[in-house]
C-alpha cells in the first residue's frame, strides 16, 4: 500500500516531539486532511492526546510486542488516511536493550520505511546544534532523516543556523517552533497528564498549532511523507467473527489504559464490549461472561473508588460467583482489599486478600516476556502488593531477571503487567473461550 507518512523523532526525551507531534496534528486537521496517528512503543497516554485532537483511536507500534510484518499489518489494516504521523519514543536511536537500536523509534521508522523528522530542542545552543544533527545523520545507516525542526528557537538566529544545517548536512530545516508557554503539558510520574485534566486543551492547541504554521512548513512536511515507498505484510489480522461473549470493560478517568489493537482483536474474535464505570456506576452490566479491569490511575480517585461500595459489592459478588475477570496494573490494585498512600488507607473490592502500598521508587519498569502464556508484556508502577501472586514467572529479555507474579481467578489472570493480545492471538481467543464457559455454567 502506498500510504503518505511521517516519524517524528528527537535525541531525546523532553525535547519537545509531543509538542510538535499534537500541534501538527491539529494543523492538518484544520486543513481538512484525514490523518491517522500512531505512537512507537508502549506508551498510553500520548495516543489518548493524539485522540483527543483528531477524534479517532491512536495505536500503538512496538517491535518488542510483535514481529515485523506484524508491526507492519497493524499499521496498514485501518489505515485509508491521507497522511499517517508516527510519534516516537525517547530517543531516536534508544533501543530496548539501551546500547542497540532494537524496538527503537529508527528500527520503526526502518520496517515502516518511513521518513523521519528530527525535532532537536535548541535551548541554548546555537552553533552546536549542527554537532547534534550530524551526530544523529552519521549514525543513520538507511537515509531516513528527512527533515529537522528545531524547538525553543528564537526568531532572531533561525536563519543562519538553518543555512549552516543545509549547507553541511544536505538535509532539509522545515522550520523553528518557539517556546510555547500556553501549551505547556505538564507530567506525572507515568508519563503526561492524561487530557481531561489539562485545563483548555483544545485552546491551548489550536493556539500551539496557530504559532506552529507561522514558522514550520507544513506543506513541506506532507510532501515529505508523500516521498514513502509502497509496503506490504504477509500477516492477516483475524477477521470479525460473530459476536459468542459478552464482556464488561472498566473505562473512566480512574482506568483508561487500554491498547486499541487489544480491544479490537478481541471484537474480532467474538467479544461484545460492554464499557462500565466503577467511579460512577453502582453495578456491573447485566448479562455479562467476562470482566476486564484495565490499568490506569485509581490511586488518583481512591477516596471515590472506596466511596462506591454499590459497585464494590457488584464485582465481589459476581466473581464471588464464578466471573472470569481479568485486571491489569490498576485494575490489578482495585481487586485488593486495600490500597495504602499518602498515610491513607483506602477499602476496595477485596477479591484479591491483600494490600497494594505506594511506594517512592519505581517498583518495576520495561519490557516483559511471559513464556508460560508466550506473551510479551511491559510494567510501570510505584505501587507494590503483598499479594503478588506466582501463578507466573515474568522475564526481562535481556537480562533474563525473573520474578513470579499472577493470580487465576476464575480462569481470568491478575496482576502488575500490561499484557499486549496481539503478541500472541491464542491467548486473545483463550479470553473468549473463557467466557463462553462461564455462560454455559
Amino acid at each position: 500500500m502506498k500510504i503518505p507518512r511521517i516519524v517524528i523523532a528527537a535525541p531525546r526525551s523532553g525535547s519537545g516531539k509531543t509538542t510538535v507531534t499534537i500541534s501538527l496534528m491539529a494543523a492538518l486537521k484544520n486543513m481538512v486532511k484525514n490523518i491517522s496517528a500512531f505512537k512507537c512503543g508502549p506508551d498510553y497516554i500520548d495516543p489518548m492526546f493524539h485522540k483527543e485532537i483528531l477524534g479517532i483511536d491512536s495505536r500503538n507500534l512496538d517491535l518488542f510486542f510483535t514481529d515485523r510484518e506484524t508491526t507492519k499489518d497493524l499499521f496498514l489494516k485501518n489505515n485509508k488516511s491521507d497522511i499517517s504521523i508516527v510519534e516516537g519514543v525517547m530517543g531516536l536511536y534508544d533501543g530496548m536493550s539501551g546500547i542497540s537500536e532494537e524496538a527503537s523509534t529508527y528500527d520503526l521508522a526502518r520496517t515502516l520505511k518511513a521518513p523521519v523528522v528530527l525535532v532537536i530542542d535548541a535551548k541554548g545552543m546555537s552553533r552546536s546544534i549542527l554537532a547534534e544533527a550530524a551526530g544523529f545523520i552519521s549514525m543513520d545507516s538507511d537515509k531516513l532523516i528527512k527533515g529537522i525542526i528545531l524547538n525553543n528557537m528564537s526568531a532572531g538566529i533561525y536563519n543562519g543556523i538553518k543555512t549552516l544545517i543545509e549547507e553541511n548536512l544536505n538535509v532539509d530545516v522545515l522550520g523553528y517552533f518557539p517556546k510555547q508557554k500556553e501549551c505547556n503539558i505538564g507530567s506525572r510520574y507515568l508519563g503526561l497528564t492524561l487530557p481531561q485534566e489539562v485545563e483548555n486543551l483544545k485552546a491551548k492547541i489550536n493556539a500551539a498549532s496557530e504559532e506552529f504554521c507561522k514558522t514550520v512548513d507544513v506543506d513541506k512536511i506532507i510532501a515529505l511523507a508523500q516521498t514513502a515507498e509502497e509496503i506490504n505484510s504477509s500477516f492477516v489480522f483475524p477477521a470479525e467473527k460473530e459476536k459468542s461473549a459478552r464482556i464488561a470493560v472498566a473505562k473512566d478517568n480512574a482506568f483508561n489504559f487500554y491498547y486499541k489493537d487489544n480491544l479490537e482483536l478481541l471484537e474480532n474474535l467474538g467479544a461484545e464490549l460492554i464499557y462500565f464505570s466503577p467511579l460512577h456506576d453502582t453495578a456491573l452490566p447485566e448479562n455479562i461472561d467476562g470482566l476486564i479491569l484495565g490499568g490506569g490511575y485509581p490511586e488518583l480517585f481512591a477516596k471515590e473508588l472506596s466511596a462506591n461500595k454499590a459497585m464494590i459489592h457488584s464485582i465481589k459478588t459476581a466473581v464471588g460467583n464464578g466471573l472470569p475477570v481479568w485486571a491489569e496494573c490498576g485494575g490489578f490494585i482495585y481487586l485488593h482489599d486495600k490500597v495504602v498512600m499518602d498515610n491513607a488507607e483506602y477499602n476496595f473490592c477485596g477479591v484479591i486478600k491483600g494490600t497494594c502500598i505506594k511506594t517512592e521508587r519505581l517498583v518495576r519498569f520495561g519490557y516483559i516476556t511471559i513464556d508460560e502464556l508466550k506473551i510479551k508484556a511491559h510494567e510501570f508502577h510505584y505501587f507494590e502488593s503483598s499479594c503478588n501472586g506466582d501463578l507466573l514467572t515474568a522475564e526481562k529479555p535481556l537480562s533474563k531477571k525473573q520474578w513470579k507474579w499472577g493470580h487465576n481467578i476464575n480462569g481470568g489472570l491478575q496482576g502488575f503487567p500490561h499484557l499486549y493480545y496481539p503478541s500472541n492471538i491464542e491467548y486473545a481467543k483463550h479470553i473468549i473461550e473463557t467466557c463462553i464457559k462461564y455462560r454455559g455454567i
